[in-house]
């Protein structure tokens, strides 16, 4: 299936919402030309390796009941970079409030310029590092910006409800390196691979990690 087959199938999506999908591309491709936040190989898959990557956040939280909790709260996406996670989830589900962060000033340039020209109200961007951030979220949504370990801390006390982590490769050593520094409860970490929903070679061996409150 390609793009919008896919979401079609695994998501309910209105008109405008598919608008804003399509948009994707030339906003991105143009704004890649200026400031470059996409590598140039991965701008020709930029729905694959970004947009559906970052959707496989939802499909986790629909086939788990969780999309009204998710859907009607405060999201941080944080080291966003050009705005991944976070703008794809925030035309998913426009009434979550969602707080898009990075270190880096030129990708918040991209992000806001993307969040302002698909006209989503429920962006924010800052420029800005997590622990000089005065506020508390429901969730915290992120893609591979470091290992288990070391993230945690940056978000630690700043969620209510969880974190929702894409991240590739054999986890196994980092979520037992976090669960012993952080003595978090082996029921409050669960991981699902991506390859579940999306068969596409490039999703083999990806995953989300969910920690729980």
């Amino acid at each position: 299936m390609n793009f919008f087959e896919t979401i079609r199938a695994s998501f309910p999506v209105s008109a405008l919402q598919e608008e804003r999908f399509a948009a994707l591309d030339g906003l991105y491709r143009e704004w890649n030309a200026k400031i470059n936040v996409i590598s140039r190989k991965d701008i020709d898959a930029l729905y694959e390796h970004h947009v559906l990557h970052s959707l496989a956040i939802a499909r986790y939280l629909y086939l788990n009941s969780m999309e009204e909790e998710f859907g009607g709260g405060s999201i941080l996406d944080l080291g966003t970079g050009g705005g991944f996670p976070g703008i794809p989830l925030a035309i998913l589900f426009p009434q979550a409030r969602f707080t898009l962060c990075d270190s880096v000033g030129k990708k918040t340039i991209v992000a806001d310029a993307v969040s302002r020209s698909l006209g989503l109200e429920n962006v924010t961007v800052v420029n800005a590092r997590a622990e000089s951030l005065g506020q508390e979220f429901d969730f915290v949504v992120s893609r591979a910006v470091a290992a288990l370990p070391d993230f945690y801390p940056w978000v630690k006390g700043r969620f209510r409800k969880g974190i929702l982590y894409l991240k590739g490769g054999d986890l196994n050593e980092e979520i037992s390196a976090l669960m012993a520094r952080y003595r978090l409860r082996n029921s409050s970490i669960h991981t699902w691979k991506l390859s579940s929903w999306l068969d596409e070679t490039w999703f083999e061996g990806k995953l989300l990690v969910h920690i729980e409150k």
